[in-house]
């Protein structure tokens, strides 16, 4: 007489994206229990959760314990968890360049990186001044740093897995091919008007197929609802209301700034995604 044994059903499901078997019925405290102990935070499908519940197949979980620096997998799993399906993968091979790292650059820049960009190339031959802190991304103790350098501490500070290269150099025609001669889209985000005509002609010519994200018109505090984004032909968008420059009684200002940066970075990303940027 041959004894019989039981088969315990399994579920699929990821912890931190890895595929793992668990026994069916297993609830995500158990989970967590075996997995993580110490764990702070309990993420399931891209959500904090705070009370237990059964695990379902294809459940996606992250444990956090905090002040711990997540693996770059676990960091990797977590925005995968909140971005939309195939996003994160498209953004992580993605590179991109920056003219300028002031108000709308830094801001770009810090956007991007919470947005799992894989590589961002910042230009800027500029340092941190006392006057900048009213609208740029910086700190007073970084006050004298050169911006690429001050701006690089504090992308690693957010996701410390994108590359970051910065140059401290003034932008010419004859170095744009050293320094984004492989972006995917190029973000203009330069103070002088001069300088901005300048990158964009000598760029589109360079590099005719590739995206340039420029900003006009965003100082002021007039209604941030003025600040739209167009595309110009193919190659080309502009942010802003196109008309409110910095000048004497309109200076340049947090809010409308920030709204420009982010209009920016999310045509930034529907260029990455292969959709139209406005």
């Amino acid at each position: 007489m041959h004894g019989s044994s039981k088969v315990t059903e399994t579920i699929c499901i990821y912890v931190a994206e890895e595929p793992k078997q668990v026994a069916a019925g297993t609830t995500l405290f158990q989970l967590r229990a075996q997995q993580a102990p110490d764990a702070d935070i309990t993420v399931l499908n891209g959500f904090p959760v705070s009370a237990d519940q059964p695990l379902r197949a294809d459940d996606r979980v992250v444990f956090i314990t905090r002040g711990k620096l997540p693996t770059q997998d676990s960091l990797e799993a977590l925005l995968v968890a909140r971005h939309s399906p195939g996003v994160h993968e498209k953004l992580k091979r993605a590179s991109v360049g920056i003219a300028g790292v002031g108000g709308l650059g830094s801001t770009v820049a810090i956007a991007l990186a919470r947005s799992g960009i894989g590589t961002l190339h910042l230009v800027d031959y500029d340092v941190v001044e006392p006057s900048n802190i009213n609208r740029q991304q910086y700190f007073i103790d970084q006050i004298g740093l050169p911006k690429v350098i001050a701006l690089r501490e504090i992308l690693k500070r957010i996701n410390p897995y994108v590359r970051v290269q910065s140059s401290a150099v003034r932008i010419t025609p004859k170095n744009l091919e050293a320094l984004w001669g492989e972006v995917d889209v190029l973000v203009e985000a330069l103070d002088a008007a001069d300088e901005k005509a300048m990158l964009v002609h000598a760029f589109s010519a360079l590099r005719p197929h590739t995206p340039i994200v420029l900003a006009s018109g965003v100082a002021g505090y007039e209604s941030g609802n003025s600040i739209v984004t167009r595309a110009v032909g193919k190659s080309l968008v502009v942010v802003g209301d196109q008309r409110t420059e910095a000048a004497p009684q309109m200076g340049l200002m947090a809010p409308r700034v920030g709204i420009a940066a982010h209009h920016q970075a999310n045509a930034v990303l529907r260029l990455l995604l292969g959709l139209p940027p406005a």
